[in-house]
């Protein structure tokens, strides 16, 4: 049985002033917080993150929330997970900014040792990830999980890139 979701925010622009790029996001129907949201300097004042650092935060908070409930589910009982995502900006052939990659890399709080069925969690707990699986249909995600060792557990690490931007 196919099944449909939707869930609605609002943004309002913050300041009366026409070359304002500050904005408070309201997540519709809930208790959450509102959100205020800019782009840098020069465009912007930096007063909030931005759409790209919100892309990246999206991705890395799926992936850590996928990785933390398959533990789970294995009845692992895993500290403070660390993740790390890197967005790396590019300009396209056009000429326009876009997020041409995100590098997610999560960090166990503990050595790989102490955990049950880690190879099978490991192996699929991206696919869970809604976020991270609906963005790689434009953007490239990629991800790597270590231990508390720095033991490359799944995954790769890309190499570090420069971008401007965002």
């Amino acid at each position: 049985m196919d099944q449909i979701q939707q869930f609605s925010l609002t943004l309002r622009q913050e300041a009366d002033d026409r070359s304002g790029y500050l904005f408070r996001v309201a997540f519709d129907d809930t208790a959450i917080p509102d959100l205020l949201t800019d782009e840098l300097p020069p465009l912007g004042a930096g007063a909030g993150p931005n759409p790209a650092r919100l892309l990246a935060a999206a991705v890395a908070n799926c992936l850590s929330a996928s990785l933390l409930f398959a533990m789970r589910k294995f009845h692992n009982a895993p500290g403070p997970l660390t993740t790390r995502a890197t967005a790396t900006l590019a300009r396209n052939a056009g000429g326009r900014w876009r997020v041409a990659h995100i590098q997610a890399d999560l960090q166990l709080a503990e050595a790989a040792a102490g955990h049950e069925r880690l190879d099978r969690l490991l192996a699929q707990f991206e696919d869970f990830c809604l976020v991270t699986e609906s963005v790689r249909q434009g953007v490239p995600v990629t991800v790597s999980v270590s231990d508390a060792d720095g033991a490359l557990l799944h995954g790769t690490r890309a190499a570090p890139e420069t971008a401007t931007g965002a």
